[in-house]
């Protein structure tokens, strides 16, 4: 497939969505990317100006914008430099409804589910200090988490006066099964737990979660209580979005939350909470809105007028040119084909993790099994600190990454900008620290 290919159709899908109009109806109506029926990797990796002095195995951090998302920013950045006052004035709340439709189309559930926030910290913040929680209560959290998630936990249960009780899902990363955690997590389930949190993918270790098979155990308990009783189940999906092939309405969860800078390639600076109906009615605003909202305030519409994601998507003003050309990205993974990229992610982990695995200096943690891991791979090296195999990859043209963590594992992440010869070089450079 030739780069034109690339640029052409996620131009056609692009351009369809910036155009929407002021309905939500229109919103719904955006074009759907054709997909790709053999991705061309290397056409692919041309989208991007990111320096080719390194292999690049960190890219995960934050985006550098493919052409067909740095195109959407500058048109839109231009418009409102040539006109801000009229262009924001015909904006509102057509081009978030836009936004919210073409995040439906790739990662599933419906268009008024989706909250579009900057980051993933400000959607857990939002979630996590906006659920209708009470003295006695109890949050189930686990050992596992990001600090973002962490203290954003924290901060909720500060307000609310509920509970927070930490558990392990597993105690080696490298030998994780299915069934051991699904039974400590039906084990910690207590009456008063009204909410469990959880991250997807574990960016410490790179477990990737059994989410489908958690919510199952809460479906069951659930079922045995009152609806203002039953567990809220919250998961941090950043480390799974722009890789595995997943409708998220369909795992189970009541709450997603990701940012959309990362592996999807977004523009930075953005994010997503996608809720269940059932969620969204256990949460309240923490942050006024600047959607259809600011007509409720005016006496002009009713309340439930007003889209549920759109009402809970933090106001102000944000970096609207990013935010307004995230579904170039979506559209962008949709023509790649969300199961092309999945498969090559994984193949490109399952090449580190095989490679990292027959080296007796290092310790592999993340599981083999690609249903129990995603993008990375963590490791260490015999008597080399995470933070030391970093700086002496950097040296040989390598960059990675050592998890930010009280246990820290340098980690590769192999994404749909490497190459099976990249992946080769980097396995070289660590079985040269031997």
């Amino acid at each position: 497939m030739l780069r034109r290919q690339f640029l052409g159709g996620a131009g056609v899908a692009v351009g369809a969505t910036a155009l929407v109009g002021g309905t939500k109806a229109a919103a719904a109506a955006g074009t759907k990317a054709e997909p790709i029926a053999a991705a061309d990797w290397t056409a692919f990796r041309d989208l991007f100006p990111l320096t080719r002095d390194y292999v690049q195995l960190s890219t995960f951090l934050i985006a550098s914008h493919p052409k067909p998302v740095s195109d959407a920013i500058a048109k839109i950045r231009q418009a409102l430099d040539e006109n801000p006052s009229d262009f924001l004035k015909n904006a509102f709340p057509a081009r978030d409804y836009g936004v919210q439709a073409a995040a439906a189309r790739y990662m599933g559930g419906e268009q008024h589910q989706y909250a579009l926030t900057d980051s993933t910290t400000m959607g857990l913040a939002m979630v996590y200090s906006g659920l209708k929680l009470s003295i006695g209560d109890e949050i189930l959290q686990t050992e596992h988490e990001h600090y973002s998630s962490d203290m954003s936990l924290e901060f909720g249960s500060r307000r609310s006066g509920a509970t927070i009780r930490k558990i392990a899902l597993y105690e080696e990363a490298s030998a994780f099964t299915e069934e051991d955690c699904v039974q400590r997590l039906q084990n910690a389930i207590a009456d008063k737990t009204r909410v469990v949190a959880v991250t997807w993918v574990h960016s410490s270790s790179g477990v990737k979660l059994p989410i489908r098979a958690m919510a199952d155990v809460i479906d069951a308990v659930n079922a045995n209580r009152e609806p203002d009783q039953q567990i809220i189940f919250c998961v941090d999906g950043v480390h799974g979005l722009g890789i595995e092939n997943q409708d998220v309405s369909k795992l189970g969860c009541d709450f997603f939350i990701g940012g959309t800078h990362k592996w999807i390639f977004g523009p930075r600076g953005t994010g997503i909470v996608w809720g269940s109906d059932r969620g969204w009615q256990r949460c309240e605003a923490i942050i006024p809105s600047f959607s259809a909202s600011t007509y409720v305030w005016r006496g002009l519409i009713a309340q439930d007028q007003v889209p549920v994601g759109a009402h809970m998507s933090p106001g102000g003003f944000h970096s609207f040119e990013h935010r307004w050309a995230l579904p170039a990205a979506f559209d962008l993974h949709l023509a790649l084909g969300k199961d092309n990229v999945q498969r090559r992610i994984h193949q490109l982990n399952t090449q580190s993790k095989e490679g990292l695995a027959k080296m007796t200096h290092v310790k592999l943690h993340t599981p083999m099994a690609a249903a129990y891991s995603s993008g990375f791979a963590c490791f260490e090296v015999d008597g080399i600190s995470p933070p030391d195999v970093v700086k002496k990859m950097h040296d040989k043209g390598v960059i990675m990454s050592n998890s930010p963590y009280r246990k820290s594992f340098a980690r590769f992440a192999p994404s749909l900008l490497n190459n099976e010869q990249e992946i080769d070089q980097a396995l070289a450079g660590i079985a040269a620290l031997a």
